[in-house]
């Protein structure tokens, strides 16, 4: 009788050694995004997080969990993962930004078929840079190497993130009344929404990566990652009365302002006010796609919106433009049925 083959995990295509040189090639990255509260190091079974609640009366913690979708799969066919970390932060830290939150950690969730200790590194390094851009602490996460459930290059990301927020603070749509002012700020491209079609649009544009758009690379507009939106906001939010605030993520403009609006108002929006990236052309023109397609797919300049008493619109955007973002009144809150839904009109 043959000996038979003595089996190990590696040979089942799981390689322990480089999951721990990962580990220890991304130390100095999560130590960048350290940050008060941060209990301990990386590397146990659960991430410590000392909550400021001196600095609260009644603190509320906000979470959000997100991924980057098939933004990936671009990842891949352009071989650029430095960035896509960035996304993955921006998508959590942005959601719960819209209660009032500041984030205060952060974990994510990398799995992928063959681990590449260099391609991963980059990947969580961009997730560090996404951390320090919203001044989140990256506390933990998990690596997990399954070959059968992904191709070799393949992988997949998903982030969680927690903030906090005084109770008596936490914004809704209770405050936004009709003939406020809503403020639209800029997006830095697709952000992590609308992939699909837009992977769809590029098989079928005959384009390369290489193709100057607006004089940049097709590669690098597609690629550029997501805005994270917390710092800037933050400080609006300590200089001026916000009733409400609308991350424009999946679903567009037309879905997503309507989550921030109470019952018996719309929202009339300029869209000759809103100043489209070239990207939306492209895609809209290569991909012969309707105009109500494009607001309920993309963000198509517009990443997050604030809604401000009128009379407090001006020194919003100031405040915002002073704290590094292009913003500009889109349109107000207008009165409407309370039988029917809020809506988005456009104009």
């Amino acid at each position: 009788m043959s000996e038979k083959e003595s089996l190990s995990y590696q040979s089942a295509g799981v390689d322990i050694n480089a999951g721990a040189e990962l580990v220890t090639k991304i130390k100095p990255d999560i130590a960048r995004t350290r940050r008060a509260g941060v209990l301990g190091a990386i590397g146990g079974f659960g991430g410590l997080f000392e909550l400021p609640v001196d600095h609260y009366t009644r603190p509320v913690l906000v979470s959000g969990a997100d991924g980057v979708g098939t933004k990936l799969m671009l990842a891949n066919l352009f071989d650029q993962h430095s960035t896509i970390g960035i996304d993955l932060v921006a998508m959590c830290v942005n959601d719960i930004l819209v209660c009032g939150a500041e984030p205060l950690y952060f974990l994510d969730y990398y799995a992928s078929g063959k681990l590449d200790v260099e391609k991963s590194r980059q990947i969580i390094a961009g997730i560090a840079d996404g951390c320090v851009q919203a001044g989140a602490a990256l506390i933990g996460g998990e690596t997990a190497e399954m070959p059968g459930m992904y191709q070799d290059n393949d992988y997949d990301l998903a982030g969680f993130a927690v903030g906090i927020v005084e109770k008596d603070k936490i914004l809704d749509s209770a405050a936004v009344q009709p003939g406020d002012s809503i403020l639209g700020i800029a997006s830095s491209g697709c952000h992590s929404n609308g992939y699909s079609l837009v992977r769809k649009i590029l098989d079928i544009s005959g384009d390369t990566p290489d193709t100057k758009i607006d004089g940049q690379p097709l590669s690098e507009l597609l690629m550029a990652p997501t805005r994270i939106y917390v710092k800037s906001v933050l400080a609006l939010l300590k200089a001026t009365p916000v009733a409400a605030l609308a991350h424009i993520t999946g679903g567009g403009i037309t879905e997503n302002i309507p989550r921030s609006l109470p019952a018996g108002t719309n929202a009339r929006i300029e869209l000759s006010s809103i100043n489209r990236p070239a990207i939306f052309t492209w895609l809209q023109q290569h991909g012969n796609v309707t105009d109500e397609e494009m607001l309920r797919t993309f963000n198509c300049g517009i990443g997050m919106v604030a809604i401000v008493r009128s009379e407090h619109a001006r020194e919003a955007i100031a405040t915002l433009q002073q704290n590094g973002e292009t913003a500009t009144v889109i349109g107000e809150v207008t009165a409407a049925d309370a039988s029917i839904g809020p809506q988005v009109i456009f104009s």
